[in-house]
């Protein structure tokens, strides 16, 4: 068993898990609302995590894939099919882009795989305003269908989606998948040297990244009824989805959830004083970046750690 997986922390995750699953049944619906969202922002996290964390590289798009998802779940819809095969759809479609995006930017060296995540954002904004017939331009996609329309079964299935997210991730993390990433993402040169393939490690690593990020996507969509670049694409949702990790501890997984609670309950509470909150809030996570740069959850786990 994982050092991090002492009793201790498994009970203490029984008891997060428990206040979590039974949420709904004591708090009121704007608090779900907002703890909704925020568990789809943890599954980008983690999914972003993965790739960062482990894998060493840097995707300045994660909204990219996240977009692909959302919008190709959302045109598919459109068309007439059920949820359930839209979901598929659209998760399919991030992770046939995070691969046609990923086959010639994992053989670039330095910031150049960066850059190019970058370009993919906004290349696919620009086919979204350029097709906004089909996907609505910049004002937004509507779908005829919603997961629910109650706050209590849509909170659910965040919550739900968030834990088999965070479960699996955290898995393969832990499995020779993440140590090899990890020897990658460390030393290139020397993982190569014994005898590891690369590009086919980080390759497997981006396309799983793009599985959860474009299925996550495509789940808000049908939360919140439309897909909209302001909420999907926009580079400030990268940028949230980054401090999000950092703040939460970077190579950890599961601080992704910290990090993306943190940064929109926050945000939220914080609504009250105008554009002040946002200052706030970027001002707490830089905070935690220059003097934690473990992050929340990574000073509490690398002591344990022997680290």
């Amino acid at each position: 068993m994982p050092k991090t997986l002492r009793p201790l922390s498994l009970l203490s995750l029984a008891a997060l898990l428990i206040v979590g699953g039974s949420a709904p049944l004591w708090l009121d619906a704007y608090y779900l609302g907002i703890f909704t969202i925020a568990y789809y922002f943890g599954v980008f996290a983690m999914s972003w995590d993965l790739l960062f964390g482990y894998a060493g590289e840097v995707n300045f798009g994660p909204t990219f894939l996240i977009g692909l998802g959302a919008y190709g779940a959302g045109l598919i819809n459109n068309a007439g099919l059920p949820i359930p095969l839209c979901l598929i759809g659209g998760a399919l479609i991030a992770v046939i882009g995070g691969i046609a995006l990923a086959l010639p930017a994992l053989r670039l060296r330095g910031p150049y795989f960066g850059l190019v995540t970058l370009v993919a954002v906004l290349l696919l904004l620009d086919v979204i305003v350029i097709f906004a017939k089909f996907t609505g331009g910049e004002i937004g996609m509507m779908v005829p269908d919603v997961l629910s329309v109650s706050t209590k079964v849509n909170y659910w299935y965040a919550f739900g989606f968030l834990v088999v997210s965070g479960i699996i991730l955290y898995g393969l993390s832990r499995s020779a998948l993440g140590l090899i990433l990890q020897a990658t993402g460390q030393d290139r040169i020397e993982a190569q040297a014994l005898g590891f393939n690369v590009t086919k490690h980080k390759l497997a690593a981006f396309s799983i990244s793009a599985l959860f990020s474009g299925l996550a996507g495509a789940m808000l969509t049908f939360y919140e009824g439309t897909a909209s670049v302001d909420q999907m694409v926009d580079l400030s949702i990268a940028v949230q989805i980054i401090i999000a990790v950092v703040f939460g501890g970077r190579r950890t997984i599961l601080g992704g959830i910290l990090g993306a609670i943190f940064l929109v309950l926050f945000d939220e509470l914080l609504r009250p004083i105008g554009q002040l909150n946002t200052f706030v809030v970027s001002a707490v996570a830089l905070l935690v970046i220059l003097f934690l740069p473990d992050g929340i959850l990574g000073v509490a786990l690398r002591p344990r750690e022997g680290r």
